[in-house]
């Protein structure tokens, strides 16, 4: 299984290196970041997080009164410790924390902890729990001017990728997203989100008009101020055609 991470750490270069180190190990998806303990606590009650990497000393609420919260919670994340103090480490285990990181971060040691959190799913998870469908996600998380938002899901016309990055539209705006188009389109409700192409997911109740393009292909007129066109595929097309009913 593909472990769901939310980095947390009021400097960029940490969570830079700590996003770096994470993408080299196999299984694991950074989905957020958040730069204190306030943003991170909206982020893990709306959203779904299998472990949490922390720094301690942060703005708003620290760590450690972030793990405290994270605790009280019905299904919380794992959590992670990675900090320059090592006087907090006693504290840390009074939340459960799975391992305590001192910065800077041994690879090795990471790849350990986020071992331990692997095994711990393999062992409290049922299959009968494992094969239940996921309720699809209502809000989601994105980047604007250095800060995480929350969008509801149904405000969002649409997702592209540009080169290596992925962003959201909404009617007025779009926003950069951590989220691959693969993993939006498997959080997304499927009965109202549709891959139109490999570098888009449209909202099918923002569909404004559907065009006959080129050898089979269509473009999709979107409702939003700039009437968007958006290519569809023409692999998806007969796929479009049969969910609309044309």
């Amino acid at each position: 299984m593909t472990l769901k991470a939310l980095i947390v750490d009021d400097e960029y270069p940490a969570r830079e290196e700590l996003r770096y180190l994470l993408s080299r190990l196999e299984g694991v998806e950074v989905v957020g970041e958040a730069t204190n303990g306030k943003e991170a606590l909206a982020l893990i009650t709306a959203l779904d997080y299998d472990m949490v990497f922390l720094d301690i000393n942060m703005p708003q609420m620290d760590g450690m009164d972030l793990g405290e919260k994270i605790k009280e919670l019905e299904d919380p994340p794992a959590i992670v410790y990675i900090t320059a103090y090592d006087q907090y480490a006693l504290q840390a285990f009074r939340v459960n924390a799975v391992d305590y990181l001192l910065k800077p971060i041994e690879e090795e040691k990471l790849s350990h902890a986020v071992e331990r959190i692997r095994n711990r799913f393999k062992t409290t998870v049922s299959p009968k729990k494992q094969d239940l469908p996921k309720e699809p996600i209502q809000r989601l998380s994105v980047e604007q001017g250095g800060k995480i938002v929350l969008l509801d899901a149904v405000d969002v016309y649409y997702a592209f990728s540009e080169g290596s990055y992925v962003y959201v539209a909404t009617d007025q705006q779009k926003y950069l997203t951590k989220y691959t188009l693969q993993a939006l389109e498997e959080k997304l409700d499927p009965k109202l989100f549709f891959r139109c192409h490999r570098s888009y997911l449209v909202n099918l109740k923002k569909i404004k008009e559907i065009a006959p393009f080129f050898k089979g292909t269509y473009n999709i007129r979107m409702t939003d101020k700039n009437n968007t066109q958006i290519p569809v595929s023409r692999r998806q097309a007969k796929h479009l055609k049969q969910i609309l009913d044309l």
